[in-house]
């Protein structure tokens, strides 16, 4: 009974609000309406309305999921420091880093169901119920750890927002032991996912094992680089507070893991290029293209130079906590991520094909309304769980709050 007077509390801060925010829901509806009328195309006739093919199978999707798996993973940024360190101003605010895994880890799957087609084949993917080919798939490796570090932070959220709610101390025995389970799965399920491509011996492109590491250190670039440019705007617009000096602070920690993966890289490029084997034969691909096919060159260097740059401006303490560059450097490296896992990541892994043939791919208007719908409804749950949020924990509604407005009505 009192989850359920929960629950009904929830749903009433969720239908209150200004025109700004009405009307941002209704423009995450429309969206989510115009991508789904693509996605029907898609489920009537096939992947066929996608521009995937037998020469590159993989592409939008994988891409959008391998980066949104960077992007939940990136909650332990918020959680060692928080919790490790008890950093009092990051421990005020990490449940946002939570709150951003939950609904990151629910588009990857969303990604995965469109991905393989007909959404029924889903079922299979799920544990008992389906056929994982479990533990020999790393597919299926992949979702039981989203699966359960979805669980983990959904289990927290709900408990910490619950106890608050009633005005309650939350339960450390239970909330401790999944914070500190959250740190190793959030490291696992990117882990998995780099798996999924370095165990593939025939695509020497992604047959590298600081693939892995290289993920994680992406990750950490990435999803704080959300939460800093979110934290900005919710003090604008609400009672939420947030000191300058967390901001900064996940600032710095994303310089050390922008560092890690510029060195990462530039390593795995020593490799490749010192050695000049046939396999260099991608790396050419995607940085200065084979002949005339130099598709995605320009999205391959533009994604270098917009993370060199926002490096610099992390680097610096002087651009570092300053609002206007700050904020450039987060939008670049959120961009140089997003286009490096999208195109520079997926299409030189199957360009040029088996048999030396170049197929260029772009993803068709089917693939980009089905992503559009699904980024949609993840900003649609993340409004809805980041307003319940601020009103339970900065604005003090609680069951109090509930009572009063039943006796007024």
């Amino acid at each position: 009974m009192n989850f359920i007077r929960f629950i009904t509390g929830s749903i009433r801060i969720i239908l209150q609000g200004n025109k700004a925010y009405f009307a941002w829901l209704i423009f995450l509806l429309l969206l989510i309406l115009w991508g789904a009328f693509g996605y029907f195309g898609q489920l009537s006739d096939g992947l066929i309305k996608t521009h995937m093919r037998d020469s590159v199978s993989w592409a939008f999707y994988i891409g959008n999921f391998t980066f949104l798996v960077g992007v939940a993973a990136a909650a332990v940024l918020l959680v060692i420091p928080a919790y490790i360190y008890d950093w009092k101003p990051i421990k005020e605010i990490v449940i946002f880093g939570e709150l951003l895994a939950v609904c990151a880890v629910v588009m990857c799957i969303m990604f995965i169901v469109v991905d393989i087609g007909n959404p029924l084949r889903f079922w299979h993917m799920l544990p008992i119920l389906g056929t994982m080919n479990f533990p020999s798939s790393m597919l299926s490796w992949d979702f039981f750890v989203l699966f359960t570090y979805l669980i983990i932070n959904l289990t927290v959220v709900i408990h910490l927002l619950y106890r608050i709610f009633y005005k309650k101390e939350y339960n450390k025995s239970l909330v401790l032991p999944l914070v500190f389970l959250s740190i190793p799965m959030a490291v696992a399920i990117h882990t998995v996912t780099a798996f999924l491509y370095n165990a593939l011996p025939a695509r020497p492109f992604w047959n590298s094992a600081l693939l892995a590491p290289r993920f994680l250190a992406s990750a950490f670039c990435s999803g704080p680089a959300i939460l800093l440019i979110l934290f900005q705007i919710l003090r604008k617009i609400t009672k939420f507070e947030i000191k300058d000096e967390a901001i900064w602070k996940i600032a710095e920690l994303m310089v050390y893991a922008m560092f890690i993966y510029l060195f990462f890289t530039v390593v795995e490029l020593f490799k490749e290029f010192y050695s000049g084997t046939e396999h260099i034969l991608y790396w050419k691909y995607l940085l200065f293209g084979i002949g005339d096919n130099r598709e995605i060159v320009m999205y391959s260097w533009s994604s270098i130079v917009m993370g060199f740059i926002a490096f610099i401006l992390f680097l610096i303490p002087a651009t570092r906590k300053n609002f206007i560059t700050l904020n450039i450097g987060a939008v670049m490296i959120y961009a140089s991520v997003y286009v490096e896992k999208g195109i520079a990541l997926i299409i030189p892994g199957f360009t040029p094909d088996v048999l030396g043939q170049i197929y260029v791919y772009t993803p068709s208007m089917t693939e980009i309304r089905t992503a559009a719908m699904i980024f949609s409804i993840g900003f649609l749950l993340f409004t809805f769980l980041v307003k319940v949020a601020i009103a339970i924990v900065f604005e003090d509604y609680n069951i109090d709050v509930l009572n009063q407005k039943k006796v007024k009505s």
